[in-house]
């Protein structure tokens, strides 16, 4: 069944950081227009990544996969990407990565498990995941939702947003701490957002 449902000074760590991250590809740009705040500098002893409300549409035991794209399937292509890092800035290989979504229609397959997937990260904590844009629906701005566990931690279950959307404003769930980073990537998009995460 369908259901329709302050800007911050970089400091030396965080510019060897964003540099690392154009290394794997991904584009990094906050937008120009309005620059919002976007995933918090990381440092010894950041807060982690805050915690967002799970929904009414997760559902366990997702496939294992990386691209969420299936044959047939409407809306822009974006790629989202990143690392899941401890409170030390330290990598954490081997934690899990739990995304569903919206569709280009702004609905969630509640049946099966299309625009839903897991993986987990590589040696240098690094995830990768190709789906569509979600669409908005009723009160919502677009959005991911995602969980994620370091190896033997606690999960977060969180919330990604996209920048410069009209709807960010009126969105009561909505955080500027918890905007992606996203550029053009020719037609597509290429977004990025770093989770800190607590391990104990």
């Amino acid at each position: 069944m369908i259901f329709s449902p302050n800007r911050r000074i970089l400091s030396p760590d965080r510019r060897r950081f964003l540099t690392a991250g154009l290394a794997t590809g991904v584009a990094l740009r906050i937008g120009a227009a309005r620059a919002e705040p976007v995933t918090p500098a990381c440092h010894d002893g950041d807060e982690p990544t805050a915690h967002e409300t799970e929904g009414p549409f997760f559902k366990p035991r997702s496939p294992e996969r990386a691209d969420l794209i299936e044959p047939g399937m409407s809306g822009r292509p974006i790629v989202l990407a990143g690392q899941v890092l401890d409170r030390a800035c330290k990598p954490l290989a081997h934690a899990l990565l739990d995304l569903w979504q919206a569709d280009d229609g702004g609905t969630y397959d509640n049946a099966g498990f299309r625009l839903r997937g897991h993986q987990f990260t590589d040696a240098d904590g690094r995830y990768r995941f190709r789906t569509i844009v979600p669409a908005l629906y009723p009160g919502r701005t677009r959005h991911f939702h995602l969980k994620v566990q370091p190896a033997g931690g606690r999960v977060l279950t969180t919330q990604l947003y996209f920048p410069d959307e009209p709807m960010n404003r009126r969105d009561g769930l909505f955080r500027p701490d918890l905007l992606m980073r996203v550029a053009r990537a020719g037609e597509d998009l290429e977004a990025r957002f770093d989770f800190i995460v607590a391990t104990r």
